[in-house]
């Protein structure tokens, strides 16, 4: 229990810094969002469409920053994220919450299964290396992890949407459908084949290469060899000793990934125009629209930050020294 307190306690603390830094980096930006207006419509507002464009805005008397800080952490506290200046009067919290199941139900369901894929063929190739197949999956997942995403993206966009037309070109549904029918269905997952597949095939590598080095340096402990000595089957010597151990330190990393989840997978959501908040974000950083900005990246620090949390508590329960105090 100690020890769940203090990382609550680090977390809290965690928050304030990134809420903090969550007022002031957007304000370091150059330029603004009417700056941005008058350069793309090239000097045609008058200036009294721009007087009423930052009255509509809240940007006309925003007071000093002292002030601007304590208001905002108070809307925070509040949920009151304000009105998108991009895409002006819609609330933010509207936006965020029309996007946030998109991104969370192909992003999420992705992350879970490119570690469970990668795991398991990492802990596949290190069981039984010497074998061909085994030996043959480092090579690939090094370069299927070092390939850029986005790149493979418009790869299976070009070959599998645009040439041959198996899959829809962009969006995530196809329009005028019953929502939750069966065509509705269809249609979901058809637009989720190639971002989903984008996802998982280019980050698997990178969990199979982690889990790998893991049971590597596992077997090579004293505990395994004594283990072999007593005469405990193959079965038991990996379900009991190896995968135990070789999991825990893929389950930071795991948690990190988790945690960026809501954040999205921007340039995947853009090559895509799969409309959740990496799109949103994108969006938003384009047009300078700050509440949308703070709004998204506080979510995203929130999430990894209490995805770090579970990932420490599910450490205090699989290794009992880290319970105990002995490791920190």
């Amino acid at each position: 229990m100690p020890y769940l307190l203090r990382k609550f306690g680090i977390l809290l603390f965690t928050l304030w810094v990134a809420v903090t830094l969550n007022f002031i980096l957007p304000r370091l930006v150059p330029g603004d969002p009417i700056g941005a207006m008058l350069a793309k419509y090239q000097g045609r507002l008058d200036p009294s469409a721009v007087d009423a464009l930052k009255i509509a805005y809240g940007l006309n008397d925003q007071g000093s920053v002292v002030s601007q800080y304590f208001t905002y952490l108070g809307k925070t506290v509040r949920g009151d994220f304000g009105r998108s200046i991009g895409q002006f009067p819609t609330p933010v919290w509207d936006i965020v919450a029309q996007a946030a199941p998109w991104t969370i139900g192909l992003i999420g369901v992705c992350t879970v299964l490119s570690f469970l894929l990668g795991s398991a063929l990492g802990l596949y190739s290190a069981w039984r290396r010497g074998s061909r197949l085994a030996d043959a999956l480092p090579p690939l997942a090094l370069f299927l992890n070092s390939m850029p995403y986005f790149w493979f993206a418009l790869l299976l966009l070009y070959l599998l949407a645009f040439k041959y037309s198996f899959f829809p070109l962009s969006g995530s549904l196809d329009p005028f459908l019953t929502p939750y029918s069966a065509e509705w269905w269809s249609s979901l997952l058809r637009h989720a084949v190639l971002p989903a597949l984008t996802i998982i095939v280019t980050a698997a590598g990178g969990w199979l290469i982690t889990m790998r080095n893991n049971v590597m340096s596992v077997m090579s402990e004293d505990y395994i060899a004594f283990a072999r000595a007593k005469g405990l089957s193959e079965s038991r010597l990996l379900n009991r000793y190896v995968l135990r151990n070789a999991l825990l330190p893929s389950f930071t990393a795991f948690g990190m990934a988790l945690g960026f989840v809501v954040g999205g997978s921007i340039l995947t959501e853009v090559v895509f125009s799969y409309p959740g908040l990496g799109l949103q974000l994108f969006n938003a950083v384009t047009t300078l629209d700050y509440p949308l900005m703070q709004a998204i990246f506080l979510f995203i620090a929130l999430a990894v930050l209490i995805a770090n949390f579970f990932v420490d508590a599910l450490y205090a329960v699989l290794d009992p020294r880290v319970r105990d105090g002995k490791t920190a």
